[in-house]
């Protein structure tokens, strides 16, 4: 197999690199302290393509491959995860949903402006009791004539209070279960749809999450995203997808952590000479790049392989546990360099270590990375 990159795709890497150390990372802690990111920002990453990265030209976006958008991914995160998780969860989740089950009429109405970054995206499956376990959504969608009522809360989505749209799992045959579970588009406005509580993370906090409430809120049928009763199987394959890109993320911020504390080690004298030549710093610093360079691999794999129109649910799950536990570690260590400089703000290794640990919880947390891995390896 042929991992390296084309001509055309050094040059996207190089691109997205220098808008983000442009126009991102002189912001990189005011946005973290103001808990947004400028609409204005998203919107000139929509004028790059970065905001509707896999949506086919004929829809309005780049059209960028699986692996393209990994690139594009990395070099975000590489400078502020958070951002880099609100495009994620806006492409990956939303935008993905919309344009891989949306009916030609949804798509028109809807993927031209959310690509070009005029309109944000929001991706509402999880509630207080069903993270994990999608069967214990309380959501309900009941049909009255041409309308469906939405009745419920969702909780910890990106963009909850901030979305221009919203695609809504919610509960349509109770018997079924998971199978029982449709996908609605709900557009900001819509009577009976408001934001909740805004949530105070530890990290990712630039990238706004909030509880979405639904209180008999009423859509058209014609909102209805995808087949009755299919939301859920549909959600899987977009989170097969999604897992591709928030491993992406994962190496993108090992990679940022990475160099800042190599950085570092070089400028930090101790016993008269830079910490970076001692033994102890530099096996850390040899260790993280190799096991960024394995996760890196294993995401580009995962990411051919849905480029190939290949089934990818065990290699996304295995991407985006390595790098996901990869990255936490890699944090860790870079604020060990970085020593007590790490524990403080004035840093970017402590942003790092705070951003990490979302990646091995969202869009399927570490322990159900292991349980898809297993279905598909130790299948009786």
């Amino acid at each position: 197999m042929d991992v390296r990159l084309s001509e055309e795709q050094e040059l996207l890497r190089r691109g997205v690199r220098e808008f983000a150390e442009r126009e991102i990372a002189p912001h990189v802690r005011e946005w973290d302290r103001a808990q947004a990111i400028p609409r204005e920002t998203l919107a000139a990453m929509g004028g790059l393509g970065l905001m509707g990265m896999q949506v086919p030209e004929a829809d309005g976006g780049a059209g960028m491959s699986s692996v393209d958008y990994c690139l594009c991914i990395e070099e975000l995160a590489r400078v502020d995860p958070s951002v880099c998780l609100s495009v994620a969860a806006h492409n990956g989740l939303g935008v993905a949903h919309l344009s891989m089950f949306g009916t030609p009429d949804q798509k028109a109405r809807y993927l031209a402006d959310l690509a070009g970054g005029r309109r944000l995206a929001a991706w509402a499956l999880t509630e207080a009791g069903a993270g994990s376990d999608a069967a214990a959504m309380q959501t309900t969608a009941v049909r009255e004539g041409d309308t469906w009522v939405l009745q419920g809360t969702k909780q910890f989505i990106t963009h909850g209070g901030g979305g221009d749209l919203v695609v809504v799992m919610a509960v349509t045959s109770r018997a079924k279960g998971a199978r029982g579970i449709s996908a609605f588009i709900v557009e900001r406005g819509t009577p009976g749809l408001r934001a909740g509580r805004k949530e105070d993370k530890l990290g990712m906090r630039a990238s706004e999450t909030s509880e979405v409430i639904l209180d008999r809120c009423r859509v058209p049928a014609g909102q209805m995203l995808g087949a009755e009763d299919q939301g859920f199987v549909d959600a899987l394959q977009v989170l097969d997808a999604g897992r591709i890109g928030i491993a992406a993320l994962a190496v993108g911020l090992a990679q940022g952590s990475y160099e800042a504390a190599r950085r570092h080690a070089f400028e930090r004298v101790q016993f008269g000479r830079p910490i970076g030549t001692f033994q102890s710093i530099r096996a850390k610093l040899v260790e993280a790049a190799i096991r960024i360079e394995a996760a890196r691999l294993l995401t580009l794999r995962a990411a051919a392989m849905k480029d190939a129109g290949r089934r990818t649910t065990l290699e996304a799950a295995m991407a985006k546990l390595h790098s996901s536990e990869m990255a936490v570690r890699v944090a860790e260590d870079g604020v060990q360099i970085h020593g007590g400089y790490g524990f403080v703000a004035d840093y970017p290794a402590e942003k790092f270590f705070r951003d990490v640990k979302l990646t091995t919880i969202g869009e399927g947390t570490s322990e159900i990375q292991r349980l898809v891995i297993a279905r598909q390896l130790l299948a009786a």
